[in-house]
Formats: C-alpha cells, sequence, structure tokens
C-alpha cells in the first residue's frame, strides 16, 4: 500500500484501492470486470438518488427497529442526504450493464455511503470495523429488493418527466391546431387523394394522440409504484425481522414522496419483471406513433417545389455540404432515430425478462439500462421536436386551396347534392380535362354559384361546421 492508496479485503483477497475513492474493493472488481458499455450508473442520476433513498429508508427502518446504533444511524442517513441532494454521483463508477443481477451497482452504494458516513463520524475511508458497507449500509437488505426498488422509483421519476415533455409537445400541436383551423387542403389516403379536411385537424389529430399515450403511460407508471424491499433474496424475507418490510416502505414513501406499496407476494414481486414489460411496450407505442407523426410531417414539407410542400418546416441548419440552400427536415429525422432506438429497447427488454429463471431476474441490469434510455431519449425528443420544430411550422396557404379546388377528390364532397352518376361524370372529364371540379360543377348548372360556395366553406366541406343552406 502506498500513501494515495488503501488497501482492502474481500472473499478473493487483498487489493488496493484509490485512497480518495468512496467506492471500494467490490467496487473496483466491478469495474475491472465489467468494461462493457463504458456508461457508469452514475449517468442515470434518478438511480442514484433512489439508491441513495432505499439506503436511508433502510437505516431509518432499522434504527426504528433497535437493530442499528442511533449513532450509525444518524451518519448514513446524512450521507444518503448528500447524495441525493448530488453529492458524490461520480463516485457510482460501475458500468450501467453487470453480472450479477445489480450487486456490483448495491456494493458501490454501500461503499460510498459507507465511506462518507465514516467520514461524518472522523474516520478513514476504509476504515470499516466502525461502520461496515455490509453489515450497517445494507442491513435487512439484498440486492434483490434493494436493487428493483431503486429502479422502479427511478423509473417514476424519469417517466414523469417524459409525461411533462409530452404534454409540452401535445400543446405545440394543439395550437398549430388552433391557428390552422380554417386552412382547407386534401386529406389522403394509401398517399392518393381522399376528401377535403383542414391543416387544422390534421395537426389536432397529432396532439390527440399524445394525449392518449400520455393517458396510457399514466396506467403503466401505476404498476412501477408496487415495490419489493424487505424481500431480501428471494423474496421469503430471510434476515429482514418482522416489521421491517413495513417500517422501509413507510420511509421510503416519505423520502421521495411516492405512493409506493409493497407486493402483497414478495416471492412473486422478486422474480417479475411484468411491470417493466408493461411499461416497455407503453414506450414503443408512443415511439411509434411519434414516429408515424415524423414521417407525416416530412412528407408534407417536402419539396420545397418538388414535393408536397403543404408546410413549411422552419429552417435549423444547412442540409447539404454540396447542394447550395438544401435544409433538411432534420429534427423529424432525429426524432425518427429514437423511435427506432426505443422499439430496438422493446426487444432487448422483452428478452431480458424472459430469460429470469426460477426465484430472481438477473437481467435487470439491461433492463434498466434499455428503459432508462427510452425514457430520458423520448423525453428529449418530444421538447426538441416542439421547441425545434413545431412551433414554428407555417403553411402554404393558397396551395393548399389551390390542391383542393383542383383536386377530384372534391367531387365526393359535391356527391349528396348533385347524385352519384353526374358525381361521377365531373371526375372522369376533371381527371382527363385537367379541369376543377368547380369549374365542372358550375359550367354544368348542377349547383348555383352561391350554393357552391357555401358547400365549400371550410367548416362545411371538412365537417368542421352545419352547412349553409
Amino acid at each position: 500500500m502506498t500513501a494515495s492508496s488503501r488497501s482492502e479485503h474481500d472473499l478473493l483477497g487483498d487489493r488496493d484501492v484509490p485512497a480518495d475513492a468512496y467506492w471500494g474493493v467490490h467496487t473496483l472488481r466491478a469495474t475491472e470486470n465489467f468494461p462493457i458499455t463504458g456508461t457508469p450508473i452514475s449517468a442515470y442520476p434518478h438511480l442514484i438518488d433512489a439508491l441513495a433513498a432505499v439506503k436511508e429508508a433502510a437505516a431509518l427502518a432499522n434504527g426504528e427497529l433497535g437493530l442499528l446504533d442511533p449513532t450509525k444511524a444518524a451518519v448514513i442517513v446524512a450521507a444518503c442526504q448528500e447524495i441525493r441532494g448530488g453529492k458524490l454521483h461520480d463516485q457510482f463508477v460501475v458500468d450501467v450493464i453487470q453480472g450479477g443481477a445489480g450487486t456490483s451497482t448495491n456494493m458501490n452504494a454501500n461503499e460510498v455511503i459507507a465511506n462518507r458516513a465514516l467520514e461524518l463520524l472522523g474516520h478513514p475511508k476504509g476504515a470499516y470495523l466502525h461502520l461496515h458497507p455490509n453489515e450497517d449500509v445494507n442491513l435487512g437488505q439484498s440486492t434483490n429488493d434493494v436493487y428493483p426498488t431503486a429502479v422502479r422509483i427511478a423509473t417514476v421519476f424519469a417517466v414523469r418527466g417524459l409525461l411533462d415533455a409530452m404534454a409540452v409537445l401535445q400543446n405545440a400541436f394543439a395550437r398549430k391546431a388552433a391557428e390552422f383551423h380554417d386552412v382547407l387542403k386534401m386529406g389522403r389516403t394509401q398517399l392518393q387523394d381522399a376528401v377535403p379536411m383542414t391543416l387544422g385537424q390534421e395537426f389536432s389529430a397529432f396532439a390527440v394522440m399524445l394525449d392518449e399515450d400520455r393517458s396510457r403511460l399514466a396506467e403503466a407508471l401505476g404498476l412501477i409504484h408496487e415495490i419489493n424491499l424487505g424481500a431480501t433474496a428471494i423474496g421469503t424475507g430471510l434476515n429482514a425481522p418482522a416489521g421491517y418490510a413495513e417500517a422501509a416502505r413507510r420511509h421510503l414513501a416519505d423520502i421521495t414522496g411516492l405512493p409506493l406499496v409493497t407486493a402483497p407476494d414478495l416471492v412473486e414481486a422478486t422474480q417479475d419483471c411484468g411491470a417493466f414489460v408493461q411499461m416497455s411496450g407503453v414506450l414503443k407505442r408512443i415511439a411509434v406513433k411519434l414516429s408515424k407523426t415524423c414521417n407525416d410531417l416530412r412528407l408534407l414539407s417536402s419539396g420545397p417545389r418538388a414535393g408536397l410542400g403543404e408546410i413549411n418546416l422552419p429552417p435549423v441548419q444547412a442540409g447539404s455540404s454540396i447542394m447550395p440552400g438544401k435544409v433538411n427536415p432534420v429534427i423529424p429525422e432525429v426524432v425518427n432515430q429514437v423511435a427506432f432506438e426505443v422499439i430496438g429497447n422493446d426487444i432487448t427488454i422483452t428478452m431480458a425478462a424472459e430469460a429470469g429463471q426460477l426465484q430472481l431476474n438477473a437481467f435487470e441490469p439491461v433492463i434498466l439500462h434499455s428503459l432508462s434510455k427510452s425514457v430520458t431519449h423520448l423525453r428529449a425528443a418530444c421538447l426538441t421536436l416542439a421547441e425545434r420544430c413545431v412551433s414554428g411550422i407555417t403553411a402554404n396557404t393558397e396551395m393548399l386551396r389551390a390542391t383542393v379546388e383542383n383536386s377530384i377528390g372534391l367531387v365526393t364532397a359535391l356527391n349528396p347534392h348533385i347524385g352519384y352518376t353526374a358525381a361521377t361524370d365531373i371526375a372522369k372529364e376533371a381527371l382527363v380535362s385537367g379541369r376543377g371540379v368547380a369549374e365542372l360543377v358550375l359550367e354544368r348548372g348542377l349547383l348555383p354559384a352561391e350554393r357552391l360556395a357555401a358547400l365549400l366553406r371550410p367548416e362545411v366541406i371538412a365537417g368542421t361546421g352545419p352547412a349553409r343552406t
């Protein structure tokens, strides 16, 4: 051992740990064993805060039950509160994907908390004779109830952020729907002209889809509030005294402000990842619909002269190193890519949940990693789409109106007033001659000009108001 290191011992022997590190030998071995993603668990602050909250709740419960010396309990709580306040996050260094069902993450938390607590007691880091990572910080716990509980708490707070971001995007679409409420255009099915609608209706549908998905996400979030803290190794509560599970849950609920409930069957809860599968499925649903919306924005803005060109996306950067003046729909494109990632993450989560064996699922680390990426990237995508794209969209109103007037699909709206046979003849001639439907209707005297104008008003033709007779 040198002055810049300290010696720590585990079941495999002695190892030197950097003297200033709050983590210890178990964390050291984990960093050596799992050089997988290069992403440490500190990349997910919600997880670190959740781990500290679980350890704080456990210390309070153990102190309340007389199992932990009051002084030790107090400094463990103080260390956890510092971590939840943003301190020492850089000491959570193990790779987010790891073998051992999250044991390395739990050990990392135990060691950081223990060493900070030792400092508060006036002892040097590593002086575990006075306060031990496993015997004191981990008292009454197992990775198998600490890690799943922390993952659930972290997920709740992350998803709340996503819900807020979706509301921002929903409101952005809703504002555009109001702005475009009387802008007439052609609707399309199978990329072919269908019947007239308003651009406001089109954007309103985007807002409604987001609102529906927010409701589904909130429903899935409710399942995540069920925890297995107190289950210890496999759900039997071994080494946790009577009353511990409820005391720990109560303190954890107070610390987090969440309506946490203890699972009715801890054996089932310790091995089941169904709530994460459900959550991921909803995230995939959101991704699919968000990607579809972005596809529509790209189509509607295609051009500007050789495409549909119905709307203009705000230009945010040059689009080509070779084609001067080209501007690409980069914001919808990046959201599309986030959606593709979320769909892939759903497959990962599905397989990890299915691969759990007997009384424990060993693959929750990759579930955490995949779920966290999906939630955080979707949140960023929603905010980016709202702020950098949707809020600045403008409509090519005159071109849209001309397209309606020149579209054969317009005859469908007039069908009830001129009859199917006459409407069919008009459609045929319009297609062959290239002339407008309204022009042909007037030429044949099928409707007076005043009546035709009334029927072609946006609120009438798009079904947003009563017809004027």
